[in-house]
């Protein structure tokens, strides 16, 4: 049997009619920058989020750059973030002028942990980006309440977490701004490249708008330096189409993720750590991620037998080539760095078979008994 990480075939062939009538009114509009399909997800994805203010951009790097520059964050500013992410939320941080500064994270959940954040506060700290990993918010409630004794701005990673909550709260409800990816492998991915801020915030909300078409308000009176990054009218149709799927597909994954942990429980548990949702949480399982010790031995064996997986992250950010000038060292964040050797993503989509999940747990037990 061969299981892919993922596998968007069947979903497109389940919206086919839908997605290319959407992408047919694009074409004879002749509407293709910020039209009325950008308006309507920037609508829908703020209702969502139970925020005022959604702005699409290009892509979820520049929205978190984006939302930065938008909250004043720049040059002789730090921001405190997780080790453990995908590389473009410390590198939002730079483009924007600002030092990271990064914090360990809950061994847990993967995600920066409160309790580790004030430690590295200073007088040059001005902001603090919780990533939402693997589809499980951060402790928003605890951030929020450091963030306000210190008076600093959160602007929240929801890369990988568009429709997780922490009890009642949403992703970026409690954040001053929030930012989404839209990639195609998100859980409400585009068919190319995408992203959004969101925002309680107007000030945030109309600053952001203006940065993303070149810092011009009105046109080609340029107040700010911005850049070009606009969320196109194909993307936002193709969106559109899928937003309202994304709740099924989010009980899917979530009832994929309970299959895998009862089986994995049952076969494996001593060899392998399976995902936690913290107590009051909403997991979306954009991933599902376990942890183990022999991590590229079983990947090795896994893809021997047709199984994809990936790792999700192999090299933490503090220890990344390129932040060198930083002086992070490895050993500075033990539990960011364990699970950077540890972690293995499983596949993971709606579609995903019950037999193809049955197969992936057994080629694991296979190895460990071997």
């Amino acid at each position: 049997m061969k299981v892919p990480m993922l596998d968007l075939s069947e979903q497109y062939a389940s919206l086919k009619s839908e997605v290319l009538e959407a992408l047919d009114s694009v074409m004879s509009s002749s509407q293709f920058i910020l039209g009325d399909n950008v308006k309507k997800l920037e609508a829908d994805i703020a209702k969502y989020s139970n925020v005022s203010h959604g702005i699409g951009c290009g892509n979820g790097s520049d929205a978190i750059h984006i939302a930065l520059q938008a909250a004043g964050i720049g040059a002789g500013d730090e921001v405190i973030t997780t080790p453990f992410t995908f590389f473009a939320t410390g590198g939002a941080i730079v483009r924007a002028g600002a030092t990271p500064v990064y914090a360990d994270i809950d061994p847990v959940t993967f995600n920066l942990d409160p309790a580790e954040i004030e430690k590295h506060i200073t007088d040059r700290t001005k902001a603090i980006i919780p990533v939402h990993l693997y589809g499980q918010m951060a402790d928003m409630v605890r951030i929020r309440e450091i963030a306000d004794k210190h008076n600093l701005i959160v602007v929240e990673d929801g890369a990988q977490a568009i429709g997780a909550k922490q009890g009642e709260y949403s992703v970026g409800q409690l954040g001053d701004a929030a930012t989404y990816s839209f990639f195609p492998t998100k859980n409400l991915g585009a068919y190319g490249d995408g992203g959004m801020v969101v925002t309680n915030n107007d000030d945030i909300a109309e600053k952001s708008r203006v940065i993303r078409v070149h810092g011009s308000k009105p046109k080609y009176y340029h107040s700010v330096l911005g850049y070009n990054s606009r969320l196109d009218e194909i993307q936002a149709a193709v969106l559109n189409v899928k937003f309202s799927h994304l709740d099924k597909w989010g009980e899917q994954r979530r009832e994929h993720a309970e299959f895998y942990t009862s089986l994995l429980n049952e076969k494996v548990s001593e060899h392998v750590q399976t995902p936690v949702i913290a107590e009051g949480f909403y997991h979306v399982f954009h991933q599902y991620t376990i942890l183990t010790e022999r991590r590229d031995e079983l990947q090795a064996y896994l893809k021997e037998n047709g199984v994809a997986t990936m790792i999700y992250y192999p090299l933490p950010l503090h220890v990344q080539p390129v932040f060198e000038s930083l002086g992070y060292k490895k050993g500075d964040f033990p539990k960011a760095e364990k699970a950077a050797d540890q972690a293995l993503s499983l596949p993971m989509f709606p579609e995903l078979k019950e037999e193809q999940q049955q197969y992936v747990v057994e080629k694991i037990a296979e190895f460990f008994a071997k």
